[in-house]
């Protein structure tokens, strides 16, 4: 029996004041003032209902919740949907590859 390719990665934009927590600062060691800082995920469920509950605060990631500004679907469209293994993977490529061009970037 095959499993579901139904998992998808995400991009949310957050605002810049997420700039002023230390945590997120100190995990960006080589963020470029100007960049975009983003949350990096990835769900069984379409992004936009991930998003919406991460806003609601059902199983939410603070700085998302807090900070969240919108989905950024040019980062990730392309990619969806995947299995499991699949999301799992390329949640952690996107996050280096994002922060590697100066993204300030968060992942759960």
């Amino acid at each position: 029996m095959s499993r579901r390719i139904h998992y998808h990665v995400y991009v949310i934009e957050l605002s810049k004041d997420v700039l002023y927590e230390g945590k997120f600062k100190k995990c960006n060691p080589g963020y470029i003032s100007g960049k975009s800082c983003v949350y990096v995920g990835m769900t069984g469920l379409d992004p936009d209902v991930r998003f919406d509950k991460h806003k609601a605060g059902i199983q939410s990631n603070r700085y998302v919740k807090q900070y969240g500004l919108r989905l950024l679907p040019d980062l990730y469209e392309g990619f969806n949907p995947m299995s499991y293994e699949e999301a799992c993977d390329k949640e952690i490529e996107l996050g280096i590859d994002l922060r590697s061009a100066g993204f300030g970037v968060w992942q759960a």
